[in-house]
């Protein structure tokens, strides 16, 4: 089969990253994946989510940062790209509160490395991920149309910085730009610092969880396979769209989700509470209905579905899980 075109995936052996890339290669494309590995968590679990790819022919892999220039000019020079799917970053809110700098680094300077790359190669496409948490204020469910000037977080802001950088790109040298607001990503082989992943391993082995607030926060968790497919149809030519990509229903509590984990586990979890985090949003909600007109998009799998289908995964890998500890 002809290749349709190549394709940069930054960030390729994230929790998202790779699955787009997956969905990428399955299509027919040529994916040329970079991902610095770094230890905001461990590298193992990255690693293995890059196995899957690196059987593919039609994949290439290097060990590289979006902060490098240089290194990435060198990629762009010897490849042609049609579009950049940049979904290297540094996510958690908490995190970037202790070590802003870093997210500076990577969520806005990465950004502009590449934007700048794509109008010196003529390169038309670029997807960004972005978050829900640039809606810090604003009553759920959140539009894209709002106003989303007044982050509660460093990560938060420098989001909301990418997407000005992509639009002033977009109006100055015509690069088409998909903005992707995901929504609380989940499922099997995700991020050890998300809340559903930590609270599955401890209460699996009896430790107890740490619950910040009384547990009655609200998120719109939205299952990783449908948010690839939103992110694999955002390629299409839209000028410069912001588009949510969220769970579209009811959003789930926290006690909600522990509720779950526990019958599925057959275990009762161990909570010791914490104050609430002044830089955590309250709720989250998407309007999903752009997604829906522009991209033809909706989540198929529930909450309930996405956490079975999540558990399942962790029994069935507990060796690589108890390696990342």
């Amino acid at each position: 089969m002809i290749a349709k075109g190549k394709i940069l995936v930054t960030g390729v052996a994230g929790f998202i990253g790779s699955k787009v890339a997956e969905l990428l290669l399955n299509d027919g494309y040529n994916v040329v994946g970079i991902d610095n590995l770094n230890d905001y968590y461990s590298p193992k679990l990255k690693l293995h989510r890059l196995n899957f790819l690196e059987n593919n022919c039609d994949f290439q892999f290097y060990n590289l940062d979006v902060e490098n220039f240089v290194e990435l000019e060198n990629l762009f020079a010897s490849n042609k790209f049609i579009s950049v799917f940049n979904l290297a970053a540094r996510a958690g809110v908490r995190a970037s509160i202790e070590n802003p700098f870093v997210y500076v680094s990577t969520n806005i300077v990465g950004t502009l490395n590449l934007l700048e790359l794509m109008k010196k190669y003529a390169v038309s496409k670029f997807v960004l991920a972005s978050s829900s948490s640039v809606y810090a204020g604003e009553k759920v469910p959140f539009q894209e149309n709002m106003r989303v000037d007044f982050p509660i977080s460093q990560y938060a802001a420098t989001k909301k910085s990418a997407e000005l950088l992509a639009y002033t790109y977009h109006h100055l040298y015509g690069i088409d730009v998909s903005v992707l607001r995901f929504f609380t990503v989940f499922g099997p082989a995700g991020r050890p610092d998300m809340s559903y992943f930590q609270f599955i391993e401890k209460i699996r082995k009896g430790l107890p969880i740490t619950l910040y607030g009384d547990g009655n926060q609200k998120r719109d968790f939205t299952y990783i396979d449908d948010i690839a497919k939103g992110v694999v149809a955002s390629m299409k030519p839209l000028g410069y769209e912001v588009v949510n990509l969220g769970g579209g229903r009811n959003p789930v509590t926290i006690n909600h989700m522990i509720e779950l984990i526990e019958i599925a586990l057959q275990r009762k979890a161990i909570i010791e509470y914490k104050p609430f985090n002044n830089a955590d949003m309250n709720e989250t909600g998407a309007d999903i209905t752009k997604a829906k007109t522009l991209l033809s998009w909706q989540p198929q799998i529930d909450f309930e579905t996405g956490i079975d289908n999540t558990i399942k995964w962790h029994k069935q890998n507990i060796s690589l899980l108890d390696s990342l500890d």
